[in-house]
Formats: structure tokens, C-alpha cells, sequence
């Protein structure tokens, strides 16, 4: 976490500011701009192939912008060098994928308690928060079990899990519930929209499905690598 002044609270915990990715001869960013702030649920929406991801791994320090800025805290992201960017990943920011991707070999306690292990956290202390935090989103009887012994809506809690055990202040979440079917996407996008309150967590949400983007505060939509819409998601959608 960073120990610098207070923040006002009215300026973007985390921004992008005209980015611009190529991939060989595709644009992946023609030029995007999107703004988070502290506490707020942002869905990126668009069609497959139209930049969310991409903006999602600019944002995340996973990937470097070939134009741009990218600017979390009042710090420029685009320029640190990737030490600072990979201490950053395991501190600040959480990240959950399509696919959970948590480790196969390692039981489903382990993969939570694993970023909390790789930041120095002592092995029982590390374990304890995992179980903690596997409790809160009601699978912490699954925790000896490898990821494949887990349902799909299983294994994604427990990302989420994962993703928030080290008490970021910024959640990635790339289409956490496209693996998923309708009754279990809910639960996930519930839990995890319902614990990030809680917290006063920032999540950047990437996904195709109007449903899913309804948990949000914003939506963003994406189209050719450019921000086509923004505005505030009016729905009836609780928590």
C-alpha cells in the first residue's frame, strides 16, 4: 500500500488517458480513456475483439501501453519499471480471470493463501486469512480439495477469494463469469460486487453480458479499440 497524502475523493483512484496498443498490425486501443474511482464498480462492455481486455492489462500493469498514460494514485503505471509494477499486483491490485486459473497442483486454501505467502506473510498466518476469506464466500469446506475436485461457481468464489486476500484497493475482474452458467454467474457477480462494498474496493469489470455489466455503477462500452459510450447504469440491481 502506499504511504502517501490523502487522496481527494473526487479524482480517479485509477485512469487512462488516450492509449494506444497495436499488435502486430491490429489496434487493440485507438486512443481509450476510462476513469475508476475509489469504492466504484466500472463494467467495460463491448463486442469480442473490441479492446477489453486489452484496457483491462494496460490498467493492471500487465501489459505496456504503446501510447498513453496510466496513472493509479497519482503515480504514472506506464513507465515504472516491473518490479515496482509486479509489487504493485501482488498489494494493491487483485486480479480475476474468465478462468479462474488458479494452480491445479495446489489445493484451493493454498491458491488463496498464495499471495499472501509471496508478500511475506508468515505460512499459519497466510493459511487463516485464506480460510477466512474461503468462509465468506461459502466454500470454506472445500478448501483441501484441488480446483478440478470444485464446480465451476466453486472455483470462481474461491478466485475471487484469491483475488481479495490481500485487501487491494483495485479488483480486475476479465469476464469472471463466462465459464459460468446463469445461477452461478449471479452468485459470483453478488459476492463479489457485495464484498468490494464492503471493503470500499474499486472494480474494473470486463464483460459481454448486459446482465452481468447491471452490477455496476458506470458502464463503459468499447468498440474497434475506442470508447464509443459512458454512463451510469440505472438498474434495479441490489446489494
Amino acid at each position: 500500500m502506499n504511504d502517501t497524502a490523502p487522496r481527494d475523493a473526487r479524482e480517479p483512484l485509477l485512469a487512462a488517458r488516450d492509449l494506444v496498443k497495436t499488435y502486430g498490425r491490429s489496434d487493440a486501443l485507438r486512443g481509450a480513456s476510462a476513469e475508476l474511482r475509489a469504492g466504484e464498480v466500472l463494467a467495460v462492455t463491448g463486442a469480442s475483439g473490441s479492446g477489453k481486455s486489452t484496457l483491462l492489462h494496460c490498467l493492471a500493469g500487465i501489459v505496456r501501453p504503446d501510447g498513453g498514460s496510466v496513472t493509479y494514485d497519482g503515480q504514472r503505471l506506464d513507465g515504472l519499471p516491473e518490479a515496482r509494477l509486479s509489487e504493485l499486483r501482488r498489494t494493491d491490485f487483485g486480479v480475476v480471470f474468465q478462468f479462474g486459473q488458479l494452480i491445479p497442483e495446489l489445493t484451493v486454501l493454498d491458491n488463496v493463501a498464495l499471495p499472501l505467502l509471496l508478500a511475506g506473510t508468515a505460512r499459519a498466518r497466510a493459511r487463516q486469512r485464506a480460510g477466512e476469506w474461503l468462509e465468506r464466500f461459502g466454500v470454506r469446506g472445500r478448501g483441501d480439495l484441488r480446483p478440478g475436485e470444485m464446480s465451476g461457481g466453486q472455483a470462481q468464489r474461491a478466485a475471487l477469494a484469491r483475488a481479495l486476500v490481500t485487501g487491494p484497493r483495485v479488483v480486475f475482474a476479465d469476464e469472471p463469469t463466462g465459464a459460468l452458467d446463469s445461477l452461478a454467474g449471479e452468485q459470483v457477480m453478488t459476492a463479489l460486487v457485495h464484498t468490494a462494498r464492503e471493503a470500499g474496493t474499486a472494480v474494473l469489470l470486463i464483460t459481454h453480458d448486459a446482465q452481468v455489466a447491471a452490477y455496476a455503477d458506470r458502464e463503459l462500452s468499447l468498440r474497434d479499440g475506442a470508447v464509443v459510450t459512458g454512463a451510469a447504469v440505472t438498474t434495479g440491481v441490489t446489494w
